[in-house]
C-alpha cells in the first residue's frame, strides 16, 4: 500500500496564512542568552549538548603546518615532486594536471533544474519556499508507519513499541537509491536527535518519553515507487526491504579495536558487540550500495566520571546525559555503573548498513576512528582502494581520511558486493596537516584576501594507523582507534573550524570540506588565531576548502588546497569571498554544513545556522565550480523557521531535488508550537495521520 501526502500549499509560499505560536523556551539552557542572533539555545542543547558553553575539548598546542615542516616540505617540493602530468595541486582557483579538462563541466543553470534564485527568505517564516514553477511535498514524515497501517502516528497515545515501527525523529541523511527502470527504489535516512518538549504533552510518562525517544533515534529504510521518471515518489507501508534501526538493535564491530579492553562493558564481555546507534549525523552511499553514517555528539547521552584526559577530549562528564536516559537504561550512566564506563566509546563511530537485506547485521568500523563524525564519503583511488574523507565536528578539530587495505571490485556480482563491504575494516587511518603559502601578515583575521588572490597552499596526511599498526608513539592501535583525537593532536595535526561534511566531487575528484564556523577562533588569550586554512578570527558564518589529491589520486599522502567560498551575506559582511565571482552578484549565505553534487560537477551546499547569524532559513544552495560562474552562489529553496536543511540530494536528470529537514519548530513547546510543518493543520489537531505540529520530514522538491 502506497500512501502520498499532499501539503496545504506546495509552491513559492510565504508564512502570512501560517499560525505562528508564541516562543516557549525550554528550561536549564546552558546556551541561553549565549547564543548568536536568533540561534536556538534549544537546538545547541539538544543537538550537541551545548558545546559552545563548554571549554573547547582541543586544548592541544598544535603548531601551525608551516611551522611544522618548513624544513623538509614547501609549496616547490610538493609541484617537483610528481611529473607534470600528475602534479593536481590547487593554483589560482584551477587545477594542474586535471585528467578531465575543468571546461568540459560548465556552470549555470542549466539541464532539468533550470531555475531563477529565491529571494533570501526571513528565519520567522514557516515554509519551504522553492524557485517559481516548481512544487514541493513530504514523501515520509515523523511517525509514518512503516510496515502496517495499524501504526499511524498519533501523538497523543505515541509508545515506544510504535515509534520502532514508525519514521524516526530528525532525519539527517538521506538517499534515493532508484531500480534501473527508475519507477521503484528505496529511501534510506538516519535519525539524529529528539526533542521531547514538543514531542510530547507536558504529563507524558516521563520513562516512556525516554523509551519513545530511543526508539526515535537510528535508521529508516522504506521502499518508494512512482508511475515514470520524473514523477514525485511515494513510499510503500509494509515494503519487503522496510526496516527500522534502533538504540535496541544489535551491532556488531570490526577492525583493529574490536574486541579491545577499551570496548568492554558488563553487557558485553568481548567488546564485539553493541546496541543500537545514536546521533548519527551526514553520511554516503557507497559504490557497492550500503549506507555509512556518522554517529556525532555522543557525548551528550551519557554520564560518565569526565577525570581522564580521554572522556575530557571527548566531553564526557559527570553532568551528562542531559536527556535522562539513565533511568530506563543503566548504560548511559557510568557513574552509578562502573561496568558501563566504556559505552562511550562503543559510540562516535562511522556504521555501515546494507537497505537491500533488511535481515542484515549492522556494523561499526573501527579501522576508521572514533570522534564527533559528520559523515563519511568514499572515492576509488587509481589504484582502486576504497578511500574514505571524514570530518570531525567540533571546534578546533581535523579532517580525516581512509584507505583501504583491500581494493574494490567493481564486477556487479554477488561475491564482489560481499567482498566489498568488508573494505573498510582494514587499512590506512590519516590526519590531515595543511600549510598556507601567503606571509603571515597577510593573515590578520580579518578575512582579507592575500596580496597572490586567494587562501590556499598545500598539505600531507599523516598516517596514525597502517594495517592495524599504530604510527604514534605511546598509542597502541587499539588506543589510536578509541581516542583518535588525543593521537591526532599527538602529531601536530591542523586546528579546523568545525569540518562537517566531506565529500569527494565525482566529476573531478576535488574533495569539498564544509567548515561551519568556529566563534572561538582568535579569542584573545584563549583560542588560535586565525591560520590561512582558517582566515576569519571569530568566525560566524563559516567557509568551503576545495582539496585535490596530487595527482588527482584520493590514495595519494600530499594535497594542494584553496578557500572557495567565505560564507556569510555580503551586504553586511565585507570578509566574504566566493572564488573570485562578485560577492554583489550571490545569494547570502551562512553556516555550510552538508554538500553533494549534481550530474554536471555543481556543489550543491545545505546550511545550519543562518537564523543566527544572518538572520534568515536555513536553505539549499548551487555554486558552479568551473567557468564564468565559478562560485556564484545561487539560493534554490528555504526550509521552515528553526529548521535546518540536511541530507540534500540532487537528481537533476530526473529534475527533481530531496532535502530532509530537521527540527522545524525547535525553539517551540507542546503548548506553543512555532511550525506547522509539513501538515499545516489546526495547531494541535490529531485526525488522518496528519497534526497541527512540527513534524520532522523528508521532502521532494520538482517541477511538473
Amino acid at each position: 500500500m502506497t500512501m502520498t501526502h499532499e501539503p496545504a500549499r506546495s509552491d513559492e509560499t510565504t508564512s502570512s496564512a501560517r499560525p505562528v505560536a508564541r516562543r516557549t523556551l525550554l528550561p536549564l539552557l546552558p546556551m541561553q542568552g549565549h547564543t548568536s542572533g536568533k540561534r536556538s539555545a534549544v537546538t545547541c542543547h539538544l543537538k550537541c549538548a551545548d558545546a559552545c558553553f563548554h571549554p573547547v575539548p582541543n586544548t592541544s598546542d598544535n603548531g601551525y603546518f608551516r611551522d611544522i615542516v618548513s624544513a623538509s616540505m614547501s609549496r616547490r617540493t610538493v609541484l617537483a615532486g610528481a611529473s607534470a602530468a600528475a602534479a593536481a595541486i590547487v593554483i589560482g582557483g584551477a587545477v594542474a594536471g586535471d585528467a578531465a579538462p575543468a571546461a568540459a563541466i560548465p556552470g549555470g543553470n542549466g539541464g532539468k533544474l533550470a531555475f531563477d534564485p529565491i529571494a533570501p527568505v526571513p528565519a520567522s517564516v514557516d515554509d519551504v519556499v522553492v524557485p517559481a514553477g516548481y512544487q514541493w511535498r513530504p514523501i515520509i514524515r515523523w511517525g509514518d508507519p512503516i510496515f502496517s497501517e495499524d501504526d499511524a502516528f498519533d501523538p497523543l497515545h505515541q509508545t515506544a513499541e510504535k515509534q520502532a515501527r514508525q519514521f524516526g525523529y530528525n532525519n539527517d541523511y538521506l538517499d534515493i537509491i532508484a531500480e534501473p527502470n527508475g519507477k521503484r527504489g528505496v529511501l534510506v535516512a538516519n535519525f539524529e536527535y529528539t526533542n521531547e518538549s514538543i514531542m510530547f504533552p507536558p504529563d507524558f510518562d516521563p520513562a516512556e518519553r525516554s523509551r519513545i525517544a530511543m526508539a526515535a533515534h537510528g535508521f529508516g529504510v522504506v521502499e518508494v515507487t512512482r508511475s515514470k521518471k520524473g514523477q514525485p515518489w511515494s513510499y510503500v507501508v509494509g515494503a519487503p526491504r522496510n526496516r527500522r534501526i534502533t538504540l535496541d538493535t544489535p551491532f556488531t564491530f570490526t577492525g583493529p579495536a574490536a574486541g579491545s579492553d577499551l570496548l568492554k562493558t558488563v553487557e558485553d564481555s568481548t567488546g564485539t558487540t553493541v546496541r543500537g546507534t545514536l546521533n548519527n549525523c551526514a553520511g554516503g552511499t557507497t559504490p557497492w550500495g550500503t549506507i555509512l553514517s556518522g554517529e556525532e555528539n555522543f557525548n551528550g547521552y551519557f554520564r560518565n566520571p569526565g577525570q581522564t584526559p580521554a572522556e575530557q577530549r571527548y566531553g564526557l562528564n559527570a553532568n551528562g546525559d542531559g536527556r535522562g536516559w539513565r533511568g530506563v537504561d543503566p548504560r548511559f550512566d557510568g557513574v552509578a555503573n562502573p561496568g558501563y564506563l566504556n559505552e562511550p566509546n562503543r559510540f562516535g563511530w562511522i556504521v555501515e548498513i546494507d537497505p537491500e537485506d533488511p535481515t542484515s547485521t549492522p556494523v561499526k568500523h573501527t579501522a576508521l576512528g572514533r570522534f564527533k563524525h559528520e559523515g563519511a564519503n568514499i572515492s576509488i583511488s587509481t589504484s582502486g582502494h576504497a578511500v574514505a574523507y571524514q570530518g570531525d565536528d567540533e571546534r578546533f578539530d581535523y579532517l580525516y581520511k581512509f584507505v583501504s587495505k583491500d581494493r574494490f571490485d567493481g564486477s556487479n556480482s554477488p561475491a564482489a558486493r560481499a567482498h566489498n563491504k568488508t573494505l573498510l575494516t582494514a587499512g590506512t587511518l590519516y590526519v590531515a596537516q595543511f600549510s598556507g603559502d601567503s606571509p603571515a601578515g597577510e593573515i590578520d583575521g580579518t578575512g582579507t584576501v592575500p596580496s597572490d588572490g586567494q587562501f590556499d597552499g598545500t598539505g600531507r596526511w599523516v598516517p596514525l594507523v597502517i594495517d592495524g599498526v599504530s604510527q604514534v608513539p605511546g598509542f597502541s592501535a587499539a588506543e589510536v582507534l578509541v581516542n583518535t583525537r588525543l593521537a591526532a593532536d599527538a602529531v601536530g595535526a591542523t586546528k579546523l573550524d568545525r569540518p562537517e561534511d566531506v565529500e569527494p566531487n565525482p566529476r573531478t575528484g576535488r574533495v569539498y570540506v564544509a567548515c561551519t564556523n568556529n566563534t572561538d577562533r582568535g579569542v584573545p588569550g584563549r583560542k588560535e588565531g586565525a591560520t590561512e586554512v582558517n582566515p576569519r578570527n571569530r568566525n560566524r558564518d563559516g567557509h568551503i576548502i576545495e582539496l585535490t589529491e596530487n595527482g588527482n589520486d584520493a590514495a595519494a599522502t600530499t594535497f594542494g588546497w584553496s578557500i572557495l567560498i567565505l560564507a556569510g551575506d555580503p551586504a553586511t559582511n565585507p570578509s566574504t569571498y566566493f572564488a573570485g565571482y562578485p560577492a554583489d552578484k550571490v545569494s547570502p549565505i551562512s553556516c555550510p554544513d552538508n554538500v553533494a553534487f549534481d550530474s554536471k560537477g555543481n556543489l550543491w551546499i545545505s546550511t545550519d545556522g543562518q537564523p543566527g547569524t544572518i538572520g534568515l532559513c536555513d536553505g539549499l544552495f548551487k555554486v558552479p565550480l568551473e567557468g564564468a560562474e565559478r562560485g556564484r552562489v545561487q539560493q534554490f529553496l528555504s526550509v521552515p523557521r528553526d529548521g535546518e536543511t540536511c541530507g540534500p540530494l540532487i537528481h537533476d536528470q530526473d529534475g527533481s531535488v530531496f532535502v530532509a529537514v530537521q527540527h522545524p519548530g525547535e525553539d517551540g513547546s507542546w503548548a506553543a508550537q512555532r511550525s506547522f510543518f509539513p501538515d499545516y493543520v489546526t495547531p494541535g489537531a490529531v485526525a488522518d495521520g496528519n497534526w497541527g505540529g512540527p513534524r520532522p520530514s523528508v521532502v521532494q522538491v520538482w517541477k511538473p
